[in-house]
C-alpha cells in the first residue's frame, strides 16, 4: 500500500479504512470486458472483486472534517455476508489510532447515501435507536439527494437504507446543500453528478496545493481509464464527461487525488499519455 497520510500546505489528510467489502467485478467495470478488467483486479470464484471502504480525515487544525463513513456495524447480518464485508477495526477505531473520538469530528461529508458511503454515520445506542455517531458533527448532504434517498427508484433503492441518515435529522445534525458549497476556509463540496444525479466530491486547498476526493466517479485507480465506468452509475455519460474534465484540471493544477474504493491506494495523481489517462501512485 501506498502512504496514508499526506500534509497538504497547512493542512493534513489521513487515509482512514472502515473495511472491505465484495461486489461484482463486471458490475464494477460496466461495458469493460473482464480480460481486461481482471488484469488489475482479480475476482473471486463468484465474479466478485475486494473493495476498500476508504474515508479521509481532513485536520485543519481548528476543523476535522470527515469524508464519507463506509459500511458501518449494523448491517443486518445477510447483508454483511452477502458482500463478504470485512470490519476491523472499523472506522472508529482508525479515528483512535490516530488520536481522535467521535466527538472531536466537526462535519462529516457524504458524497451520497449509497449504504456503502454513509453506514457509519450512525449505530444503535443502548436502546437499540439508531443515532449519530459523530454527536458534534454537521452532517453535509446534497438536498437533491437526501429528497432521492427518501423515495428512490425500484432499481437502486437496497441501496439506501434510512436508519443510516434519517436520525441524523432527528437529532438536529443535518445540513442540505444545494450544489457547489463551502464547509469552511479551504474545504468544500463540489457537485460532480453521474454516479446519482447530485453526487459530490470534495476540494480542498490549502497554501496553493488541491485535495481532490473522487467519492464514486472514480472509485478506484482502476477506474482511471475513461471508459471504466460503474454500471451502478445512473447518469454514465455524465460520468464520462465529468471524469475528462475533473482529470484535465488535475493534471493542470497537479492534484492530488483520492479514491473511494481502492483497496492498495488512498492517493494518487494522473497524467496523460497519447490521448489516455493513466494512474500515478503518490509517493
Amino acid at each position: 500500500m501506498t502512504m496514508n497520510r499526506i500534509a497538504l500546505g497547512q493542512f493534513e489528510i489521513h487515509g482512514l479504512r472502515d473495511g472491505f467489502f465484495h461486489l461484482d467485478g463486471g458490475a464494477m467495470f460496466g461495458v469493460v470486458p473482464k480480460p481486461l478488467w481482471e488484469k488489475i483486479f482479480p475476482s473471486d470464484s463468484q465474479n466478485r472483486i475486494r473493495l476498500a471502504l476508504n474515508s479521509f480525515l481532513i485536520n485543519t487544525g481548528q476543523s476535522r472534517v470527515l469524508v464519507e463513513t463506509g459500511i458501518g456495524s449494523d448491517l443486518e447480518e445477510k447483508i454483511f455476508k452477502h458482500y463478504s464485508v470485512e470490519r476491523e477495526p472499523g472506522l472508529v477505531g482508525s479515528l483512535q489510532k490516530l488520536g481522535f473520538r467521535a466527538v472531536d469530528i466537526d462535519f462529516v461529508i457524504n458524497t451520497h447515501l449509497h449504504f456503502d458511503h454513509c453506514g457509519g454515520n450512525t449505530y444503535k445506542d443502548a436502546k437499540e435507536k439508531y443515532v449519530p455517531t459523530f454527536p458534534q458533527a454537521k452532517y453535509i448532504i446534497q438536498r437533491g439527494e437526501w429528497e432521492y434517498a427518501l423515495a428512490p427508484s425500484e432499481r437502486d433503492r437496497p441501496s439506501y437504507l434510512k436508519q443510516n441518515f434519517m436520525p441524523l435529522k432527528e437529532h438536529g445534525q443535518l445540513q442540505l446543500v444545494d450544489g457547489d458549497y463551502k464547509i469552511i476556509d479551504g474545504v468544500e463540496v463540489v457537485l460532480v453528478p453521474g454516479h446519482t444525479s447530485r453526487h459530490q466530491c470534495v476540494k480542498v486547498q490549502s497554501a496553493g496545493e488541491v485535495f481532490f476526493f473522487l467519492g464514486d466517479l472514480v472509485p478506484t485507480s482502476g477506474h482511471v481509464g475513461l471508459p471504466y465506468i460503474m454500471s451502478y452509475d445512473l447518469f454514465p455519460q455524465q460520468t464520462l464527461e465529468n471524469k475528462k474534465r475533473v482529470f484535465d484540471q488535475a493534471i493542470e493544477g497537479d492534484w492530488i487525488l483520492g479514491f473511494n474504493h481502492d483497496p492498495d491506494h488512498f492517493f494518487g495523481k494522473v497524467r496523460k499519455e497519447e490521448k489516455k489517462y493513466k494512474f500515478v501512485p503518490l509517493q
